[in-house]
């Protein structure tokens, strides 16, 4: 989604009159604070209210849902799995507790009318919270930033590795089989300082065939083979003081991720 900074002069975000892509992430913690700031200042916000997003979308959603004290429940990566943490509400007769939803790659739900991502109600979100803040002197990417001053420069990044044909499928295996048995001491110079295997029990989700590794600094590091492409995907995540330091870390973690690609 991109979009003009008028709060920024005539010469737009990028200084030429251009535009700076929203991304996912970016425009889901957005909503996500707009509908927890505005649902608190008008008294609409449930008791013991819950969001959802999925393990690889970013963990600025984290300390957000800490502020307004909201729980913030984690599923895999599929929307189907947000729609059935609302379903579990609605069983329990308690679907008033769910106020949004979100995953990295564009999908969003602030209500418990469907159990899939609806562009039609992300729209109108995002139509409400540019209002808001325009309201307020400011545009959708100030507001971005503005939660980036409060909670950190978190930053998130996604490499794909193909692996084409039968022997490309051995591949991956074999990738996934080795990062198991000789799980890194430390990715990018940064050291692993927990190892979470989701194929294994314990999580609390079904079992998936995804490591997460956690790094010193606050960075994260995922393994994930695709489930309908013949892909191996690595998402990175860091967070800095500013952009700068946080892209520089995500760099290294992309050089990382290919140099373990390669065997």
């Amino acid at each position: 989604m991109g979009v003009r900074d008028a709060g920024r002069g005539a010469d737009g975000p990028d200084g030429q009159g251009g535009y700076r892509l929203i991304t996912g992430n970016e425009m889901g913690v957005l909503l996500l604070d707009y509908i927890c700031r505005t649902r608190l200042q008008t008294g609409t916000m449930p008791r013991d209210s819950v969001a959802v997003t999925t393990i690889v979308s970013t963990d600025m959603a984290t300390p957000i849902c800490a502020k307004y004290g909201v729980e913030l429940r984690r599923t895999l990566t599929g929307f189907k799995f947000i729609g059935e943490q609302i379903g579990l509400l609605e069983a329990a007769g308690q679907k008033e507790r769910y106020i949004f939803g979100f995953e990295e790659s564009y999908g969003y739900l602030s209500g418990a009318h469907v159990r899939d991502k609806d562009a039609v109600n992300a729209v109108m979100l995002a139509c409400e919270a540019a209002a808001y803040y325009a309201g307020k002197g400011m545009s959708l990417l100030d507001a971005v930033n503005a939660l980036y001053d409060a909670y950190g420069w978190y930053r998130n990044a996604l490499c794909s590795f193909s692996f084409e044909g039968a022997a490309g499928m051995a591949v991956m295996q074999s990738l996934m089989a080795g990062l198991r048995k000789n799980p890194p001491a430390s990715i990018a110079g940064l050291a692993v300082e927990s190892v979470l295997d989701y194929s294994a029990g314990g999580t609390g989700l079904p079992a998936a065939d995804v490591l997460e590794y956690r790094l010193a600094g606050g960075a994260k590091f995922m393994v994930r083979p695709s489930g309908t492409e013949p892909k191996i995907k690595v998402y990175l995540s860091a967070v800095g003081k500013s952009e700068a330091e946080a892209d520089a870390v995500n760099e290294r973690l992309a050089q990382a991720a290919a140099a373990m690609m390669q065997g």
